[in-house]
């Protein structure tokens, strides 16, 4: 059995925090934060027009390596536009992970769509195999459109997310969305710095949503980003957030149903100055991680989430997997209370998808990786400042 004590006191080692709280992820502004909103308020922009809001979508764009990226107020909006955009309507069905964040399906709801969930794989991604052999059983074509047989509703794309910054193997399942005529997204809020194959990930698929949120690499308070590829797409998601308005000197005109999801400039301005700073933070967060793997290697019953081989992770939230056979929900708990009780921030990760109450009836395949992940990990202290306090030498050091 894993001993709760022992992993707590460890954790405080390596962190250097004993009697000190640490928190999951803390936001961090020491680079030109201030000047940037400084001149915000100082200038009066401050709303969804101003010079840091374009610059911080050309910014994203060129170090995502997107064409383009549309700046809205949060990733939640992001992905809401990027399903509209996909095409999705209201009774289509959208196959997500059961493993997300809440706004994966949230977003679809808005559109009146119904998710269809998906199990893991031991890495927290998806398993294209999996997922190929359960579509055969379960669907058939009809006119080019794949279709659910339970159901009758049509399935028209997959929404892969980058779960905690892990990239999933996208070339595997870019071959199943081919194959069964499949849009590919990507719910990539969590991994900003993340790269799939030398790619940063996000504009694979048709369309990425990428969050801002505070807890993130880089924040801009609240905020999230569409990427893409196609200019066409780009052009109708900057029209739709910003309420569909045509250009006019005086008059407001609007041409279509829309949204109000522009990113304000004072929030982009915080953008801009996080974004200065992003190499040093991810490379902080590398060598943390580096630092959990070294002193846990010796830990009975615990790993550390890796990133898969194919990629390179931002490592946005380290995890303990609990690996003693006998862990069970019960056992999570009790460390994620001791852990809590001394100052160590910890978290299960979310509710899978199919337990809560909205998403409850919704479509899924078996989902028994997922089920069983859920009672077992743990995301600890991840923050890169972390990285700086001082580190103990039971062991040879890790940081640079």
């Amino acid at each position: 059995m894993i001993n709760a004590d022992d992993i707590t006191a460890l954790i405080q080692r390596i962190l250097a925090s004993a009697g000190a709280t640490v928190s999951l992820h803390e936001p961090s502004f020491n680079a030109n934060e201030w000047q940037y909103v400084k001149e915000c308020l100082d200038t009066g922009w401050v709303s969804s027009v101003g010079k840091y809001v374009d610059r911080f979508e050309q910014e994203l764009a060129s170090y995502t390596g997107a064409n383009y990226a549309i700046a809205t107020v949060n990733g939640t909006a992001a992905l809401h536009i990027c399903y509209l955009l996909a095409g999705i309507q209201r009774g289509d069905e959208v196959l997500i992970p059961t493993l997300t964040f809440v706004a994966t399906s949230n977003a679809l709801a808005y559109c009146g769509a119904v998710p269809h969930f998906l199990d893991a794989d031991s890495a927290l991604g998806l398993d294209a195999a999996k997922i190929a052999d359960y579509l055969q059983d379960n669907t058939k074509n009809s006119g080019g459109v794949t279709v659910n047989i339970h159901t009758a509703r049509p399935i028209r794309a997959l929404c892969v997310m980058h779960t905690l910054g892990h990239p999933v193997d996208l070339d595997a399942l870019e071959k199943v969305c081919e194959k069964y005529n499949l849009i590919l997204l990507e719910d990539a809020a969590e991994a900003l710095g993340s790269y799939y194959k030398g790619t940063h990930v996000g504009h694979r698929g048709l369309l990425g949503a990428l969050s801002f949120n505070g807890n993130k690499i880089i924040t801009t308070g609240g905020g999230g980003a569409i990427l893409t590829n196609d200019a066409a797409l780009a052009k109708q998601a900057k029209h739709i957030t910003t309420t569909a308005k045509l250009p006019h000197a005086w008059e407001f005109t609007h041409d279509q149903v829309a949204y109000n999801y522009r990113l304000p400039n004072i929030n982009a301005a915080l953008g801009c100055a996080q974004l200065e700073t992003i190499t040093k933070r991810l490379s902080d967060k590398r060598l943390l991680m580096q630092n959990y793997r070294h002193y846990l290697a010796d830990l009975k019953g615990v790993s550390l989430i890796q990133e898969p081989e194919y990629a390179k992770s931002n490592y946005w939230l380290n995890a303990l997997l609990l690996t003693d056979t006998q862990t069970n929900l019960a056992n999570r708990n009790v460390l994620l209370q001791t852990l809590n009780d001394n100052g160590v921030m910890s978290r299960p990760l979310w509710n899978l998808q199919h337990t809560l109450p909205m998403y409850r009836d919704c479509p899924r395949m078996p989902l028994p990786i997922a089920e069983n992940i859920i009672t077992r990990l743990i995301q600890i202290p991840s923050s890169p400042e972390l990285i700086t306090r001082k580190q103990p030498h039971k062991k040879p050091e890790v940081v640079a």
